[in-house]
């Protein structure tokens, strides 16, 4: 169904890959400040889904609008975390890594002091405060990806995608990362557009899940009350 409301619209998408089809026949509108999980086993397309949603890959028919704009390549509006741990430059501090992104708007636009204020207040809301000026060998898996995300998130972007950030991580600092996400979202209400293959994950983070099995939309639930029930994961568990 698409809405009018929609931040990214997707209609009739269809893509392949070494001719062999990725997903197809793919409708999704996904509002403005909505937090939407897209969860399936692996292969199901979802990860191939999120990169056309950021302009990292084109669709072979169908087309993908954000704000009513065909998607043709990345926009600084929409920015990417992914799974990996060593997403963050080695050679630089967190602070420099978290101020990085603000260099690339223009250095023209704000001095020095400020984007360091800036990239420190972001730094604090991911809860790394006093780790400013360590790099990242000196940081657990769970502070990277706070660290990832707090420099996706200093230029303010209306649309975050997220690539199973937290897939590696223990559970205890994974619970922790999910409730800090969802404050900060809670927050800033930037789009959230988040892949997992953890069914429980997807119910605590999102107000609407979308289900993928074999490069097709199985089923949109919403989910607005993030409760997670049992019952409710053996449905969905049932579609994968």
């Amino acid at each position: 169904m698409i809405r009018n409301d929609a931040i990214v619209e997707i209609k009739q998408g269809k893509l392949y890959y070494q001719d062999k089809m990725v997903f197809q026949d793919l409708n999704l509108s996904i509002k403005k400040q909505e937090f939407v999980s897209i969860i399936g086993a692996s292969g199901c397309g979802k990860t191939t889904l999120l990169n056309a949603i950021g302009g990292f890959v084109s669709l072979d028919e169908g087309e993908i609008r954000r704000n009513g704009q065909k998607v043709l390549a990345p926009t600084k509006d929409c920015v990417m975390v992914f799974q990996d741990f060593e997403q963050l430059f080695p050679w630089m501090t967190l602070l420099e890594n978290v101020c990085f992104p603000l260099g690339l708007q223009g250095a023209q636009k704000r001095t020095k002091e400020k984007k360091e204020v800036l990239a420190k207040e972001t730094i604090e809301r991911v809860q790394l405060k006093g780790w400013e000026n360590h790099y990242p060998f000196q940081l657990s898996g769970g502070m990277k990806q706070r660290g990832a995300i707090a420099r996706a998130l200093v230029t303010k972007p209306e649309m975050l995608l997220m690539d199973e950030p937290f897939g590696s991580l223990d559970m205890q600092t994974k619970s922790q990362l999910q409730d800090m996400l969802l404050s900060l979202w809670q927050t800033t209400r930037t789009t959230i557009v988040f892949v997992t293959h953890d069914v429980r994950e997807a119910l605590k983070l999102s107000q609407r899940i979308v289900v993928m099995k074999e490069g097709r939309i199985q089923k949109e639930i919403p989910n607005p009350s993030r409760e997670i029930k049992e019952e409710k994961v053996e449905e969905i568990m049932a579609m994968l």
